[in-house]
């Protein structure tokens, strides 16, 4: 079903370019203002240049931050800063990074895979997306003709064979290795019965987008528009997209969950939201003082299984965090898109979004709430400790098994439902079209 390629990488000149860990950067979703100015400085050779260019208040149709980005990718072509690898390869890249004092390491495969429209279920999305996140990466795409970071894809390595392949080609050397707080090993396979065998593995299961919905949208847009100018024979660049692919049981596959964070919410408002918690959950209340607290909303939100909805929210009542079971599923699928699974609305993520935060609490109404996420409980905690925020609601993470369950049924989990940590950093590879 799915289709993989090798492509001639370009990649930086390291004879010019000494320092790799100077000159990669995040992928744009995650680049705030203050993260691109950083970068901006730290080299003049710096990624995200490319990847999530400047904008200025001076910007025309024909001097922007896309236009701007495809000029300095020229330039650091012709200077020879970036180079197209001579020979087309699959890259093999091992992420090693630490998190929670445990150390990881995350194996994939980048590619050229054949783009698919949704419908033909060989390419599956988990996730929904943002109209003007598309809009940009695809002004991108015309100006750079190229994809600056590869999407995150999943697969299934049954009986182990891509896992095998992968492991005999750590015996050569690798073309990028790089230390520090992320660590990068990548490999260049370019031997055609290597490559031949990993595309047979791969071409008869489907692949799920795990990071990257956006990204690959806007590269089915870019395909079609590029279809309608012109005449394609299919096997275009275009036609392909940039993906790092990651068996669903990598030991390094690490879910973060999203948390939600409130604030402008009125006083009328939660003053309400405790009853209608406990219309719809059991509630328990636990002070924050209390001995292994902590342990206490671990075995809450990860142990014993995912058939119970449960969540933790904090700023109800001073001092303490609520505890939430939800105890009547049937009335709370009543209040969900009737277009969604059975398996949508029994998830966590699902009845918070749509019970609490959508109907209990009216956010997404035109009201004056603002919603934010973070993926570490403790910056959650602290931030509705310092009343930057009046509520928290704590998730427990989205198992791979249960992305993979709702993409083969069709279906899309809320926005900010998962969050795969590390990102993959652009500016390993990039995928040229020319």
């Amino acid at each position: 079903m799915a289709e993989i390629h090798p492509f001639p990488g370009v990649r930086y000149n390291q004879g010019l370019v000494k320092d790799l860990t100077e000159v990669i950067c995040p992928p744009y979703d995650i680049i705030t203002p203050q993260l691109q100015q950083a970068l901006y400085h730290r080299s003049p050779y710096n990624f995200v240049r490319l990847e999530f260019g400047r904008e200025s208040p001076q910007d025309t149709a024909t001097d922007n931050r896309y236009t701007r980005s495809a000029a300095i990718l020229g330039q650091w072509l012709e200077q020879g800063i970036l180079a197209a690898d001579k020979t087309p390869a699959i890259y093999l890249h091992d992420h090693y990074f630490s998190y929670g004092g445990r150390e990881y390491k995350r194996r994939g495969i980048i590619a050229a895979v054949r783009l698919e429209e949704w419908d033909r279920m060989i390419v599956r999305p988990h996730e929904g997306t943002l109209v003007e996140h598309k809009t940009d990466r695809l002004s991108l795409l015309w100006a750079l003709q190229a994809n600056t970071s590869p999407i995150l894809a999943l697969f299934e390595d049954k009986g182990g064979q891509v896992s095998s392949l992968l492991a005999a080609q750590e015996q050569d050397q690798p073309v990028i290795s790089l230390s520090g707080e992320e660590g990068h090993s990548v490999w260049a396979i370019t031997e055609p019965k290597v490559i031949e065998k990993l595309s047979a593995s791969l071409i008869h299961q489907p692949l799920y987008i795990a990071d990257g919905h956006h990204r690959y949208e806007s590269a089915l847009t870019y395909q079609r528009e590029r279809r309608a100018y012109s005449s394609s024979s299919g096997d275009e660049g275009f036609n392909f997209v940039m993906m790092t692919l990651v068996d669903f049981s990598d030991p390094g596959l690490l879910i973060l969950p999203p948390h939600r964070l409130l604030r402008g919410l009125s006083r009328a408002t939660l003053s309400q939201l405790p009853a209608d918690l406990r219309s719809f959950f059991e509630v328990e209340e636990l002070p924050l003082d209390t001995p292994g607290v902590w342990q206490q909303v671990d075995d809450l939100l990860v142990a014993g299984g995912t058939d119970e909805v449960k969540l933790v929210v904090l700023g109800m009542t001073e001092g303490s965090l609520l505890m939430l079971r939800l105890r009547d599923p049937a009335a709370a699928s009543e209040l969900m898109p009737y277009f969604h699974s059975e398996l949508y609305k029994k998830l966590n993520v699902s009845v918070l979004d749509h019970v609490i935060l959508e109907k209990f609490l009216g956010v997404g109404g035109g009201g004056e709430a603002i919603i934010d996420y973070t993926y570490s409980r403790e910056d959650a905690v602290n931030r509705v400790l310092e009343q930057e925020y009046q509520l928290a609601f704590l998730l427990s993470p989205v198992k791979p098994e249960v992305i993979k369950a709702i993409a083969d049924a069709g279906d899309r989990m809320p926005r900010k439902s998962t969050y795969f940590y590390p990102k993959a950093p652009a500016g390993l590879v990039l995928h040229r079209f020319k």
